[in-house]
């Protein structure tokens, strides 16, 4: 895996194995993604009626109707997922790469992005898009941030220190009887690339931006932190 990073370039890297990947499993991926995580719900339930937000790299919109006095805009690189959030009025979702956001700079009040930035490739990719989801928030608005952790000793992945933290993670998916694999198989196997980050290195992401971290923690095999962006001198 690490031979095929070195050889292709990141945004190509990263079209192979995520932007190709969740187009095709969409549907199925949205299927299993219903239950909001605590910490991200209490976040958006902690936030002044008439606020407006994003919600960065949103899926199936899963997110966006946790709090009903809340306005949030999703976006997503995958088009068919955001036609899924779409249905999620009075919201609304965009396609968009989280590296090239179309929002002006400045103009809203909060942001989440939950499982998204693991996703590019390199570490200045990473922070490029900590930084991007920043400049659109309002001076001292806030942003909430997930990643998967390295940390999951007690998952069914059982990653934990000293596990390569650049991996390639499987999403098995059911083709249906009726149309098997040229194998005769009934299942089809996608890849998907994640940078699993260690303790602290969220943080140090952030901090590298400009930013300051408010709270951090762990929640479900993820690593999370609340940060804001700077107020001027």
């Amino acid at each position: 895996m690490a031979a095929e990073q070195d050889h292709l370039a990141p945004e190509k890297y990263e079209e192979q194995h995520v932007h190709e990947v969740y187009e095709q499993i969409a549907s199925h991926f949205s299927s299993t993604r219903y239950k909001p995580w605590p910490i991200v719900e209490t976040f958006l339930q902690s936030l002044s009626p008439g606020s407006v937000g994003l919600d960065v790299g949103c899926g199936n919109g899963k997110y966006l109707t946790v709090n009903r006095d809340v306005f949030i805009i999703g976006s997503d690189r995958s088009s068919n997922l955001v036609k899924i959030a779409a249905e999620h009025e009075p919201h609304s979702a965009v396609v968009a790469d989280t590296l090239a956001l179309p929002h002006q700079t400045g103009r809203f009040d909060f942001a989440i992005s939950i499982a998204v930035i693991h996703h590019l490739s390199t570490l200045e990719r990473r922070r490029e898009a900590i930084k991007a989801i920043l400049e659109c928030l309002k001076e001292g608005g806030k942003a909430l941030i997930y990643v998967w952790a390295l940390e999951q000793k007690t998952s069914r992945r059982g990653w934990d220190e000293g596990h390569e933290q650049d991996v390639i993670v499987p999403w098995v998916m059911k083709t249906g009887k009726k149309n098997p694999n040229e194998d005769g198989s009934t299942e089809k196997t996608f890849q998907r690339y994640y940078h699993l980050y260690r303790s602290g290195e969220l943080e140090e992401d952030i901090v590298g931006v400009g930013s300051e971290v408010f709270e951090s923690g762990y929640e479900k095999d993820n690593w999370w932190a609340i940060c804001r962006r700077p107020l001027k001198p």
